[in-house]
Formats: C-alpha cells, structure tokens, sequence
C-alpha cells in the first residue's frame, strides 16, 4: 500500500470538501455576515457538525476498526458488526427523539448567552430541531466508513461529506431566488445531507456488509469490548471538536463572537483535513495490520514518516497563516455584510489558531498511536486535562480578552497534549523518533521560515490591492500563496527534507 497515494486520494476529497465548505461560509458571510441571525445558524449547525466531525473524523474508526481488523482476519466479524450497527440504530433514535422534544435545555446549555435574546434563542432552537437528525445520518455514515476504510477504501468516505455543502449552497441560492429565509433552508439542507450521504455510503458498502436491523443485541466479549472503548475514543479523538463545543458555549456570551469563531476555524480546517485528518484515517488500519503482525520495527517506521508527513504539511500552512491572516480573511470573507471589524477580529482569532495548527495535526496521529494498540484509556485522560485546560484558560482571560482568550484556551491546550503524549509514548516505548526524522524535522523548519518570509515580503509589497473590496484581491492571494507554496516545495527538494518512496509499504495487504 502506498500511504502518500492514499494519504493524497483522501485528502483531496476532503480538501474538495473543504473548499466548498469555504465557498458556502462566503456565501453565508455576503447574505448574513456575522448577524444574530448567523449566530443562530451556527448554533443549530454546530451541535450536529460537532457529532460529525467527532465521528466522521477518527473517534468512531478508533474504537471499531482494531477489532473489526482482527476478527476480520479471522472471518468472525459479521456478527460483531450487525450488533454494533443495531445498537447503534437505537442509541441514536432514541437520542433524537429525546433531543427534538428538549431542544430549548440543549440550546441553553450550550449557548446560555442567547437567553437575553428571546428571538435569537427561539430561532436557534427552532433550526437546530431540524437539523439535529443530522446526528442520527451521520453516525451511521461513519459506521459504513470504517468498514470501508478497514479495506483499504477510503475515497468514497472522504468524498460523502461533499454532498453536505452542494446542499447548502444549492439552499442558499435557492433562498436568494424566491427571497425565503437563508437559515430555514440551510437547516432543511443539512438534514436532507445527512439522509443522502448515508445512502450512498450504504450502496457503496454493500459488498463488505448490508445492513441487517435485529433488535436482539448479542452483548459479545468484542460488543462490550467496542462500546468499553467508544466512549473514550469520543472524548480522545474529538478534543478538537469539544474544544470548539466548549468556545461556542463561552462565546455565545459576546456578540458576533460565535461567528468570529466560526470563520476563523473554517479556514485552518482547510489544512487541517490534509495534515492531521487524512494522514490520521489512512495510518489507523496500516498501524492496526502492523501491530497484529509484532513487527516493531515497522511499526515505528510507519509512525516516523506519518509525523513527517504531518509537519511536513503543517509546518508552512501554519506560517502562511500566521503571517497572512488578515489578508486571508479579506479576501475569503470581506464582502456584503462582512464589514472591516469582523475582518480585523476573525483574522485575530485565526492568527492564535495558526500557532495551533501543527499540534491540531499531530493530535490526531498520537492518539491514533494508542488506538491501533486498542488503548482508549491513556487518551482518554490526556484529552480530558486538555479539555480543562481549555476551559479554564478561556474562563480566566474572556473578560479582559473576550473570543480571543477561546483560539487561546484551544491552542494552548492542545499543545500541553502534544507534550504529554510525546513523553508517554517514549516512556511506554511506543514510539522512537529516528535520525532520519530528526534530519528532516530541522530541514522543514528551515524551509517554512524561508516561505513566510516571501510571503510576508509579497504582501508588504501587494498591501495596496488588499483593501479594495473588489474580487480581484482573491487573484493577488492565489497569486502569492501560490509562488510560496512552489518555493517551499522547491527548497524541501533541495534540502531533501521529504522522501515519497518511504511511504510505499509493499509488505503491507
């Protein structure tokens, strides 16, 4: 198996994603900038995408696809996995139901500020009752993607969240053309998302398993064994996510914080879903294969160039988005109701989340680290210090540093993660860095440094064309990110700071 190729095959799909995620978010930000009742949407929006992204990205294939990889070898896994998905079909019901009847105690509880406005409160209730089923869609889509991605097939999993975004934006225009509300369709949208992106992933899953509904669960040492581990995995996998719960919940305290926030996180996902996410969805079920087989050597080996690959990616995207924020934000975002502050303060927010985006990345393949060994409970614990530290760190300096204290709380802690888990796994020798990762480590340091300050040159020098709000700026931020980019892979070719054939593993089925 070749990991680049796999690595680039998912990313791609997810980065495409992505990038229509951005294109809706300016959409979005042109019709309703950053208004109450954007607010409102995103609060309806995040309770079901916080599931979807806990689930879509790592937490559910942490705890399924170990022990689906070993019974699988074995050719004892139907019965594991019919079990797991009706439990899940209840669980989820059964969530649903309760959460549609009791919407108004979820919406105060993670958005307690909207209580002084009625109206905002009411809407947001209203919404997030029609987009919570979302939940149920989309934690059975990730039940078939696990499946899917312990084959060796990760393409259609990364692409199925496309269908999420082509639905919004198609709401969006729909609302412009018949001048309906833009929230209400949106939420109709993410709900029909859901339902179409689970029936595909079901077709396209069928050769591996169809669904078979039994209400009579056979509680299996493995049953009790995955569920002893779900629970852990959410919380370990999800930090991020959580983290982002737990800002928005803060945030709902300050106005149009929610949405400063919101946009901030919108642009370093588009990272993100190449250096954390896919290189941590593709590693999970190599690691597992690997770990079965006792060949530590390969195991470190595998986990060496992973975190290569990672910085690898991290590194520049991080400095690019650091030195380049407000421009970023300008020219992704500046347009219609997205007036200058709201540049100025979501461009503020993104340059903390820019100091973070290395260790979001390498979150995802040091917990992963544990998961392949079936270790749910050592992340577990590094992720719950990392959520209260988030937490507290956001309390303490929101009143001085209002939506700016959350980036902080969130960046912050999840480097104390990094930290902790990189003396743990030396301590439980479960991972060594090798020379050659030393080596490259220092090459692509070097070779960032060198790309952000071109970049930082280019848009001292552009600084004129980026305070027009004309399109045009979006072709001098390509233009410049661009050349940088070319330049960054240009160096790391000549410093030899990055090996494609180490990541073809031919021993590996």
């Amino acid at each position: 198996m070749n990991i680049l190729s796999a690595v680039g095959s998912f990313g791609s799909l997810t980065l495409l994603s992505r990038i229509l995620g951005y294109f809706r978010d300016i959409l979005i930000a042109i019709f309703i900038g950053t208004s109450s009742l954007a607010d409102a949407f995103f609060v309806a929006f995040r309770l079901p995408n916080t599931f979807r992204r806990l689930f879509a990205e790592g937490t559910f294939n942490a705890a399924f696809i170990p022990i689906y990889t070993k019974l699988s070898i074995k050719n004892q896994s139907e019965n594991f996995t019919n079990s797991v998905f009706n439990f899940l079909l209840v669980a989820l019901l059964l969530i649903t139901i309760i959460a549609e009847i009791f919407m108004g105690g979820f919406i105060y509880l993670i958005s307690p500020g909207f209580i002084k406005d009625p109206e905002k409160f009411k809407l947001a209730t209203d919404l997030s009752r029609v987009t919570f089923p979302f939940l149920l869609f989309v934690s059975l889509s990730s039940f078939f993607s696990a499946i899917l991605n312990s084959k060796g097939k990760f393409a259609v999993a990364a692409a199925a969240p496309i269908v999420l975004n082509i639905f919004l934006i198609f709401s969006i225009f729909y609302a412009k053309f018949f001048n309906e509300s833009f929230v209400k369709n949106m939420s109709l949208a993410v709900f029909f998302a859901g339902l179409i992106q689970m029936l595909i992933l079901i077709f396209y899953c069928r050769k591996y398993y169809i669904p078979k509904i039994n209400l009579i669960i056979k509680f299996t040492y493995q049953i009790r064994l995955f569920f002893k581990k779900l629970l852990p995995s959410i919380f370990s996998s999800g930090v991020m996510q959580i983290n982002i719960l737990i800002g928005t919940i803060i945030a709902s305290f300050q106005s149009s914080a929610v949405s400063y926030l919101y946009y901030a996180d919108r642009i370093y996902q588009l990272p993100l879903a190449l250096s954390g996410i896919a290189i941590g969805t593709v590693v999970l079920p190599v690691l597992s294969k690997t770990i079965i087989s006792d060949n530590k050597e390969k195991v470190f080996f595998i986990q060496n160039r992973s975190i290569e690959l990672s910085v690898f990616l991290s590194a520049p995207a991080a400095v690019g988005i650091i030195v380049g924020a407000e421009e970023i934000i300008s020219c992704l975002f500046g347009y219609g109701s997205f007036n200058k502050d709201s540049v100025l303060n979501t461009a503020n927010a993104l340059i903390i989340f820019g100091f973070g985006l290395p260790a979001f990345s390498l979150l995802k393949l040091y917990s992963n680290f544990y998961f392949a060994r079936g270790d749910t409970k050592f992340p577990f614990k590094v992720s719950l210090f990392t959520v209260l530290s988030n937490i507290l760190i956001s309390i303490i300096f929101f009143k001085k540093y209002g939506f700016l204290s959350i980036a902080a709380g969130t960046t912050i802690s999840c480097w104390f993660a990094i930290f902790i888990y990189k003396f743990n796994l030396k301590v439980d020798n479960f991972h060594t860095s090798d020379r050659i990762f030393v080596e490259r480590f220092a090459k692509i340091f070097v070779c960032s440094l060198i790309m952000g300050s071109l970049l930082y040159y280019q848009f001292f020098f552009f600084q004129d064309y980026f305070m027009t709000k004309d399109l045009i700026k979006v072709l001098y931020l390509l233009f410049i990110v661009g050349n940088s980019i070319i330049v960054y892979f240009i160096m790391a070719v000549l410093f030899k700071a990055f090996s494609i054939k180490d990541f073809k593993l031919k021993n590996y089925k």
